[in-house]
């Protein structure tokens, strides 16, 4: 690895960080699906603009090989940056280049006053260890709660 610059992604970025997500997250362990173009563009859209989104990248050699995409956002506690999305392009990845991403990302949101990082990851992931060897702690109240509403008219309808 030559070189590597931290910088913030604005909109030209946006199909580099778009086949950045497809890479990192169409093989193991998450296997999604992401062959839809047109589905994983309009995604990228919605949390790359989202208000007060903060979108984060690592260039190596001027390709984008970290990114996340994130946001500001207030609460009782302090205001913080929520991230909703982190990646590592396969090809970087267990090389410490995420925990260096991840601590320019900390300096940066230090530096504008931010109190803290918050996200949200599956406890069955690597993804999760990574986040706690670098000194994120569980929230042990807080829960992530979904509801599938996909053929649910049918089952309203026979009950």
């Amino acid at each position: 690895m030559d070189k590597a610059d931290f910088i913030v992604l604005d909109e030209s970025y946006l199909p580099a960080m778009a086949d950045l997500y497809r890479e990192a997250f169409s093989g193991p362990p998450w296997n999604d699906d992401w062959s839809d173009s047109v589905q994983l563009t309009e995604y990228m859209k919605d949390i790359t603009r989202a208000y007060r989104a903060l979108n984060y990248g690592l260039l190596v050699d001027g390709k984008l090989v970290c990114m996340s995409v994130g946001r500001i956002n207030h609460w009782w506690e302090g205001t913080n940056y929520n991230i909703d999305e982190l990646c590592v392009s396969p090809g970087f990845q267990s090389q410490g280049l995420g925990s260096r991403f991840l601590s320019l990302i900390e300096a940066d949101i230090r530096k504008k006053g931010l109190a803290g990082i918050f996200l949200q990851t599956d406890n069955d992931k690597p993804s999760y260890h990574f986040y706690h060897k670098n000194g994120f702690t569980d929230l042990d109240a807080h829960i992530s709660l979904y509801k599938s509403v996909r053929g649910s008219e049918e089952t309203e309808r026979r009950d």
